[in-house]
């Protein structure tokens, strides 16, 4: 997978911080190990490993190996509760689980309730019940496995249940060492090379940051990993390694935007080409001021883990559009349908739809799957918007009342699940409400027992209960109390009037 001809202690992998370095050699060495580490264990192409990690400098060699060994890996956010990993585990029905001595606790919480018996190890320590894999991996050939062919990712996307859901896309037929369209039109769109330097401030369980990061290796860029962000950090970074490359959220925007003006005016970085945004809508007078600071090397891209299409637009296009998401991209078509599944006149909203791009299923749920494919193949990510005359995509509304709160994903259900057990909560609501710093923040409104409970002290006492059971960035920051929630007789509950009011607030 790496070509030859790269230099074997070239760094590839450079953690922020600490400064550790897996060279290009090394990380041939780690992924070839890893593989043959998986076939010692009987598995074969088309099987999954799931790995729950920080942000570690051997995350991206263990998808390598994966990569490498026809696998699905499926990267879990090292944030979830236990119980949380716990499904995610089970339903993917993992052959091997890794994890580090950091989430020791979390593997604790969930290891006695594996289904699937998986082989477990662990990074930076011992376990009664994980191997040490450094120690596992040291006895494997450093030589390719026989049979190499590609894995692919097995990520989970919360579905309006509440429930994750894995999105699992179909294995790559190409030879392995061959170009694919993972890689291929990533390269064609943002000019990846050898003398690519990649900054990757986001968490690397998200699809974004570990396509990217995998992209960038395959054509022998070197990715700088920051364990978490920080606004000056990342300046400091993006102008000490002469970043050419780097990818954000819009809230990181935002952070780095708020910094003092006499800060920011010491940091500059004349070697950054590209500056890639996704995952969540960028307010239009951030993009200026991002394009204002930084010029115009702006680029955004609107997609989903799903893989099912994407769209594209620059900084200059952009200008020309604002608050567009840019055109179809990689050969697919963009189609906006009514409620009937009939195309939308030009500049009506409707549900966006992908023609022409990846397969995908959600993993054991076929009725979901069903659900965001039309009968004739074309498939949504269940949000709404429009398209102008020239074909820009313009996005108004999101998938049914998710939150993205500084580019993750919240389902609010999940949280509405837990707080209605609690014995002094009757009926329950959870949206997004305005955030400047996050674009969204989670809001619950509680509809008690017993009005004369709805107090502070109640909504601090919810909050910790939320908290309890479910990973914190998914439960509500504030809470508010009515007398009854706005519920249909057939116990439809009107979220919109609720969000409405918060959202009409602020206009």
């Amino acid at each position: 997978m790496i070509p030859s001809h790269f230099r074997s202690r070239k760094p590839a992998i450079v953690m922020a911080g600490s400064g550790q370095t897996i060279t290009f050699g090394e990380l041939e060495d780690y992924s070839n190990q890893f593989a043959h580490l998986m076939r010692s264990l009987g598995l074969s192409r088309g099987d999954t490993i799931a790995l729950c990690l920080e942000n570690h400098p051997y995350f991206l060699p263990i998808c390598w190996g994966a990569l490498r060994a026809g696998l699905y890996f499926t990267a879990i956010s090292y944030r979830l509760a236990a119980a949380e990993v716990l499904y995610i585990v089970n339903d993917c029905q993992a052959r091997v689980l890794i994890t580090s001595a950091l989430l020791t606790e979390t593997f604790e919480g969930f290891y006695p309730d594996l289904t699937e018996n998986p082989d477990c190890f662990m990074l930076d320590g011992n376990h009664p019940n994980a191997a040490g894999l450094m120690a596992a991996l040291a006895g494997q050939p450093k030589t390719p496995i026989t049979d190499e062919s590609y894995g692919q990712s097995l990520l989970y996307s919360s579905g309006t249940t509440g429930r994750p859901k894995g999105v699992k896309k179909p294995l790559f037929s190409e030879p392995f060492g061959s170009e694919t369209s993972l890689f291929r039109a990533a390269q064609t769109r943002y000019d990846f090379n050898e003398a690519t330097i990649y900054l990757s401030p986001a968490p690397l369980y998200h699809a974004a940051p570990l396509g990217f990061t995998l992209n960038v290796l395959r054509y022998g860029g070197c990715v700088i990993v920051m364990p978490q962000f920080d606004p000056e950090t990342a300046l400091q970074l993006l102008q000490d390694h002469n970043v050419t490359h780097a990818q954000f959220v819009p809230t990181m925007f935002v952070r780095m935007l708020k910094l003092p003006d006499d800060l920011k005016s010491q940091y500059t970085f004349p070697k950054l080409r590209y500056a890639i945004h996704a995952a969540a809508p960028c307010p239009v007078s951030i993009k200026h001021q991002m394009i204002d600071w930084w010029g115009p090397i702006i680029y955004e891209y609107y997609a989903g883990t799903e893989g099912n299409g994407s769209t594209f637009i620059d900084a200059e296009e952009w200008l020309l559009h604002p608050g567009s998401v840019g055109r179809a991209a990689n050969e697919c078509r963009l189609h906006i349908l009514d409620d009937d599944g009939l195309e939308c006149p030009t500049g009506t909203q409707g549900g966006v739809y992908f023609e022409g791009g990846g397969q995908f299923e959600y993993l054991n749920d076929p009725e979901k799957t069903a659900n965001s494919h039309q009968a004739n193949g074309w498939s949504t990510l269940g949000d709404i918007g429009y398209l102008d005359d020239a074909g820009y995509l313009y996005l108004t509304d999101r998938k049914s009342f998710m939150i993205i709160s500084g580019g993750v994903n919240i389902y609010p259900q999940e949280a509405e699940n837990v707080l209605i057990t609690h014995p002094l909560v009757a009926d329950v609501a959870v949206f997004g409400v305005p955030n400047e710093e996050f674009g969204e923040a989670v809001k619950a409104v509680v509809q008690p027992m017993n009005l004369d409970d709805a107090s502070p002290e109640l909504a601090a006492e919810l909050i910790l209960y939320a908290r309890s059971q479910i990973a914190h960035f998914k439960c509500p920051k504030t809470i508010d109390f009515l007398a009854e929630l706005p519920r249909h007789p057939t116990g439809k509950l009107y979220k919109r009037l609720l969000k409405d009011t918060y959202w009409q607030q602020t206009s």
